[in-house]
């Protein structure tokens, strides 16, 4: 930034401040979820799927001979961010496909020293949602993990690419840890903004508008298994399959394990195939569930567990973005959300709460 005075100005230094520190959990929302989770009890041989500047202008005034100069302040100017959920295309979840480069560019690694573990969406330059069970005894120990964004193929990531180091995760506050319990949600805080270009953007959230009804056709993406126990292979091309969205009682019957026993939450979703053969995996978790609305991605939900792999009559189980998008926008500011009615809720980017 190029400040310029005329010489009767002493423009005092400035200091920008932007918080690092991470967010209180008791003010950070502890979801209005105790009305909605209530008694849960997991099912049996669950998978979870993981292995401001200051603007200042100097006026001149002549009275008696007295130069007056005086400091005004402005408001922080930032960049236009780029629309979220719109891929700028260049031109192994199980039974899926190679996605093309660019297809999915909010769509990142999460590493664990050194070695793909779960899957992420980016929010913001700064923020990146997962699912939390793939920082189960590790939340405390950022060091040893990594965001690697903008990654095709993990194999050969290319020189666009971008690794950035984990500043914290943030796990839901009502999150049990246990597999399949509800809130299984993390926001992830990167130490340094991204770059943003075509393999780099971030996806939309969607807004209180977005209903999605069964068999609405959605995607998901992802680097982990390409059937159960066997790895994606080299150069580990980022997978797409197309999943319907599957109507919750018929999942919650699916599902059911008798009284009491109920293992989908008002805040899951389901979406897949009852026939099985094509579904999420391991090393998928926490990878987006998409669904485009009036031309835009929205991230719909994380990708969180399901009992194997493509087994019939089990499908997959997402956490709901819709029921936790109150606490995301919490934490992190200038999350993007659309709907079926256009933009909503955009704002300065790429700065933490």
């Amino acid at each position: 930034m190029f400040v310029k005075c005329t010489p009767c100005c002493l423009c005092p230094p400035t200091e920008a401040r932007t918080g690092n520190a991470p967010p209180d959990a008791s003010t950070a929302g502890s979801l209005e979820t105790a009305s909605y989770l209530g008694t849960y009890t997991p099912p049996a041989m669950m998978v979870s799927r993981s292995p401001a500047a200051l603007r200042v202008g100097c006026l001149q005034l002549s009275v008696s001979l007295l130069l007056v100069c005086t400091v005004s302040l402005g408001a922080a100017r930032t960049p236009a961010p780029p629309a979220c959920g719109k891929p700028q295309q260049l031109n192994r979840i199980v039974g899926g496909q190679d996605s093309t480069d660019a297809e999915w560019p909010w769509v990142v690694s999460i590493q664990k020293n050194g070695t793909h573990h779960c899957a992420g969406s980016l929010l913001t330059s700064r923020w990146v949602v997962t699912a939390a069970h793939c920082f189960k005894g590790s939340l405390n120990k950022p060091s040893q993990f990594s965001v690697l964004l903008g990654a095709w193929q993990l194999g050969n990531p290319g020189p666009r690419a971008q690794k950035v180091g984990i500043a914290w995760a943030h796990a839901h506050p009502v999150y049990s840890w246990k597999e399949g319990a509800p809130a299984d949600i993390a926001l992830v805080r990167l130490e340094h903004p991204v770059q943003f270009s075509e393999r780099v953007l971030p996806i939309c959230l969607p807004d209180a508008s977005v209903h999605l009804p069964a068999d609405t056709a959605c995607w998901i993406a992802g680097w982990g298994s390409i059937h159960e126990g066997v790895p994606l292979p080299q150069p580990q091309t980022l997978q797409k399959l197309k999943v319907p969205i599957i109507d919750s009682e018929v999942c919650s019957r699916l599902y059911w394990r008798g009284a009491g026993q109920g293992a989908i939450t008002e805040d899951m979703l389901c979406a897949g195939y009852l026939e099985g053969e094509r579904d999420a995996c391991l090393g998928d978790s926490g990878g987006p569930l998409m669904c485009q609305v009036d031309g835009s991605w929205l991230l719909a939900g994380v990708i969180s567990w399901g009992e194997g792999c493509a087994e019939r009559n089990r499908p997959g189980v997402y956490t709901s973005l819709t029921a936790h998008r109150p606490w995301v926008q919490r934490v992190v500011h200038g999350v993007q959300l659309r709907g079926a009615s256009g933009a909503r809720g955009r704002g300065p980017w790429g700065l933490g709460s």
